[in-house]
């Protein structure tokens, strides 16, 4: 599970670069169009725009910027109308990849998410046959610097957290979807903020991937996915040695 739990430590801190950059916020703006539009404008009666609000504002994104998206979302203004996309395959090694998109075109997203499968020499498979595979978690990053292990794994499991993991200067929370908000709580009564809060997929079992080649070109098929405009999470079941990860990290 260490590679896993390296791999999505290197997630966060990519997360973060790209919201420096900017590029993170097109893809929440996605979300909490489709959030508002499925469940209403009102955060308060929509959780799900309530969780990327919480994301948007993370994420230092403006609040007229927020308000935009959600407006868009419930028809005030005009906008894109995005539709949500389940894209299932396998990459190199055998590993299963799981893509959530969200765009304006189903047929153009599907053949260049089909051409970066091929390219990266995966294949995609039919609906079903990789998603059995995952679970829906709640996961947050909290900065090591902040706690101590201990101190912080009695307070999530108290709210309700299923595991804890540290990966470098970070500490990965993961619990059921419902007790996102609940942990979120708890470390906000004891000051501590995170990094990064959000729902996530988790693989029940892993596919160790020893060679070094496959396993360059499977991260490499990955950062092309989560790269693509529409794609908005990529989640895979693979196993990888640490140093093949923070070699491909550098």
């Amino acid at each position: 599970m260490s590679g896993h739990s390296k791999w999505a430590g290197i997630k966060h801190k990519k997360a973060i670069v790209d919201a420096q950059r900017g590029k993170v916020f097109s893809k929440i703006v996605r979300e909490i169009t489709v959030a508002a539009k499925r469940g209403g404008g009102s955060p308060e009666a929509n959780p799900h725009l309530r969780l990327v609000m919480s994301k948007a504002r993370d994420a230092n994104m403006p609040k007229d910027k927020i308000e935009q998206a959600i407006k868009k979302g419930t028809g005030e203004l005009p906008g894109v109308s995005y539709e949500e996309m389940v894209i299932e395959g396998y990459g190199p090694g055998g590993v299963a990849i799981l893509v959530e998109a969200l765009t304006d075109n189903k047929n153009r997203t599907a053949a260049e998410l089909r051409s970066l499968f091929t390219s990266g020499g995966g294949n995609l498979a039919g609906a079903g046959s990789v998603s059995w595979q995952f679970q829906k978690k709640g996961s947050v990053a909290v900065k090591t610097s902040l706690i101590e292990e201990d101190r912080l794994m009695t307070l999530v499991l108290e709210a309700g957290a299923e595991d804890l993991s540290r990966e470098g200067d970070l500490y990965l929370i993961i619990c059921q979807p419902h007790d996102l908000e609940r942990v979120k709580q708890t470390l906000t009564a004891n000051r501590l903020g995170w990094e990064s809060a959000d729902l996530t997929s988790v693989a029940s079992s892993l596919v160790r991937v020893e060679d070094a080649h496959q396993a360059k070109r499977l991260l490499t098929l990955l950062d092309e996915l989560e790269d693509q405009d529409d794609v908005q999470h990529v989640y895979a079941n693979f196993d990888i040695p640490d140093a093949i990860l923070a070699e491909h990290a550098a």
